[in-house]
């Protein structure tokens, strides 16, 4: 029964995400002086994980089936720009800048995933045409309709309150988004036939196809899903922070990816865990955010940042052979 027991949690994908994550606080405290206290009290990186997980989420269920998006890149301030421009610049409802910014993400997702199932071309090289593409967009439209890069947003109370609010003075909002849209995305995603079918595209696409999964549907919504998601984060950052700017968003590619390695899901498709992504995305904020609560040289950041995420990503692997490997041990028969 305990080798049962040991085999179902090393089998797990959250598995060497939990253990990453004990691992990079342990390294905090003994190494940083950070005070626990402290850090789990602090804002900053529960509000980075928050925003970085709603886009984590999507792209992680995209890698889970084959697949990759890298445009949230560019929907991000495309979707804090949309709404500035209509309900800032123009003055129209914030109703109509809302339905807009979704609207783009919509647009921007069905484009990526028409092209990826109708196109022999690799999801990878379409998300990067659509990142380059859009990036040109969102600056052409800024300079050509408001004349500058920077635009206000003065959003009503209502607004503010849903999308960008700021709960105890410096807990985002966000932050409760995050965890409804990870609860969801948990109960579809293992506890209905879209998780399975999501598995089984990661696993062998032609095979689930020919066994009745919709994977054509499926892999276009996922995009959509990808490409809404980043437009929400920025919309959110706009009503918050009161205006929009065509900058930002590339690190949220390579952030986001990361979280969802380190979260344990394999690059090439069919394996992984929406706990797992959740865990992989606070080990990346912790590990983000934790060098400003140590006494460490800020002047190292980088090379810590970088050390410590190998160290999850190459532990999570380590876990995961371990469980590929793992054996019950049997009892020997007894003599009669």
């Amino acid at each position: 029964m305990y080798d049962l027991l040991v085999g179902s949690i090393l089998r797990r994908p959250e598995a060497g995400a939990l253990f990453s994550l004990v691992a990079v606080v342990a390294f905090f405290v003994v190494f940083g002086g950070v005070d626990l206290g402290t850090l789990f009290g602090a804002a900053s990186w529960v509000n980075f994980a928050a925003n970085l997980g709603i886009v984590a989420i999507p792209v992680g269920l995209l890698m889970i089936a084959g697949e990759l998006d890298i445009s949230i890149g560019a929907m991000i301030p495309a979707g804090s720009m949309t709404i500035s421009i209509l309900s800032g610049h123009y003055g129209l409802p914030i109703e109509i800048g809302i339905l807009a910014t979704l609207g783009l993400g919509v647009c921007v997702g069905l484009v990526n995933g028409i092209l990826t199932v109708r196109t022999s071309v690799p999801s990878l090289i379409i998300t990067l045409a659509t990142l380059v593409a859009m990036q040109g967009i969102v600056l052409s439209a800024s300079v050509l309709l408001t004349g500058k890069a920077s635009v206000p947003l003065a959003a009503p109370v209502w607004a503010k309150t849903i999308f960008g609010q700021l709960i105890g003075g410096s807990f985002q909002v966000i932050i409760i988004w995050w965890l409804a849209i990870t609860v969801i995305a948990w109960a579809v995603v293992h506890h209905s036939r879209f998780g399975n079918w999501l598995f089984a595209m990661g696993g062998d696409k032609v095979s689930a196809r020919n066994a009745g999964i919709p994977t054509t549907k499926m892999t276009i919504w996922l995009f959509v899903l990808s490409a809404t998601a980043a437009t929400f984060v920025g919309m959110c950052g706009a009503i918050l922070f009161n205006s929009a700017q065509v900058s930002g968003g590339m690190n949220y590619i390579f952030n986001a990816i990361v979280s969802v390695v380190v979260g344990g899901v394999l690059l090439t498709g069919g394996f992984g865990s929406i706990t797992g992504i959740f865990v992989g995305t606070l080990t990346f904020a912790i590990v983000s955010q934790g060098i400003y609560f140590t006494q460490i040289d800020r002047n190292w950041s980088s090379l810590i940042i970088g050390a410590t995420l190998l160290f999850a990503v190459l532990m999570n692997n380590s876990f995961r052979s371990l469980a590929l490997d793992y054996a019950p041990r049997r009892k020997r028969p007894s003599k009669a």
